[in-house]
């Protein structure tokens, strides 16, 4: 199975204050920025400074800040979103991990995107590297199990 880490995500409260901390303070570097005015969020890509090269050709590894413009304050490590891996053919990968008894909370339904969870209940979402895949089945009708 291939796997490359790509980006760990946090939802913050403050952007401003997220943004000072993460830039200003320890020194990484915005890579990219996407506002969805339609779903009131905003997705702001950060790598470390030694990372700038590959994270802006590859896009990863990364931390990935999620503003949610009506939320600002999150209990129970609901803060905390999800790690996410690339990897060469996210229909195989979720076939290898259904083989060992892991749960696809979310199939990749789009051949596309995946999540699962790990056994302490972080989210770990799988993302096809390159175009997606055609959809197909089993996954195309796949019901999303639990959260992720």
């Amino acid at each position: 199975m291939s796997l490359q880490y790509l980006h760990t995500m946090i939802r913050v409260g403050d952007l401003d204050a997220a943004l000072d901390f993460f830039c200003n303070k320890l020194g990484m570097v915005e890579v990219r920025r996407m506002d969805n005015e339609a779903a009131r969020f905003s997705l702001i890509f950060l790598a470390a400074p030694l990372d700038l090269e590959q994270a802006t050709k590859e896009s990863a590894p990364l931390l990935e800040l999620t503003y949610n413009w009506d939320e600002h304050s999150y209990d129970g490590g609901r803060n905390f979103g999800h790690l996410a891996y690339r990897v060469d053919d996210i229909y195989q990968t979720c076939q290898q991990l259904m083989d060992k008894g892991v749960t696809i909370n979310r199939p990749p339904r789009d051949g596309h995107m995946a999540f699962i969870r790990s056994p302490d209940g972080i989210s770990i979402e799988l993302l096809q590297k390159g175009d997606s895949l055609p959809p197909q089945e089993p996954w195309l009708s796949m019901e999303n199990t639990g959260s992720w």
